[in-house]
């Protein structure tokens, strides 16, 4: 008999995902697989483990490799812990063209890591994204929640300025 994981998705995030369940008919719920990710990697301090998606997985009646799957195709989701903040750069085709190897060279320079790494004081994970959907303001960043567009050095750095 295999092991329960759901003591690992708290109550408060049980009542969350079920706002989302709710969404869909019941015989869909497992549709609401993204919202969960998203619920309980926030509750984990903004990363996601094996058991906490075996987790989702028992809780949404889903296969867990069905759970892998949406946890490791979007960028969104963490496989490993991260900085208190989250800067995700986009370098997709329009950030590209207007600089966003420049913003990733400023934030390398400015922050002294690599993409996909997190500084050694654990304040900031620095993350390349594909795309975050606001190719009209390239180049950009995601800040945790909050977009930052028309990037220059000075904007980046006023940004990093008020991160703690």
């Amino acid at each position: 008999m295999a092991t329960s994981n759901l003591n690992l998705i708290s109550d408060a995030s049980r009542r969350e995902i079920d706002k989302w369940v709710a969404k869909y008919p019941p015989e869909r719920k497992r549709s609401a697989v993204m919202s969960a990710l998203r619920i309980v990697q926030d509750a984990n301090g903004g990363s996601l483990n094996q058991p906490l998606m075996d987790a989702v997985a028992e809780y949404l009646d889903m296969e867990p490799i069905s759970v892998y799957e949406v946890a490791t195709f979007y960028s969104m989701y963490e496989m490993k812990p991260v900085g208190r903040n989250k800067i995700s750069v986009c370098t997709n085709i329009s950030c590209m063209l207007c600089g966003s190897d420049e913003v990733v060279s400023h934030l390398k320079k400015r922050l002294g890591v690599g993409l996909g790494q997190t500084t050694a004081d654990g304040k900031i994970t620095l993350k390349e994204v594909e795309c975050l959907g606001a190719c009209c303001g390239a180049p950009m960043i995601q800040v945790n929640k909050t977009y930052h567009e028309y990037l220059t050095p000075e904007k980046i750095d006023a940004i990093l300025d008020t991160l703690e």
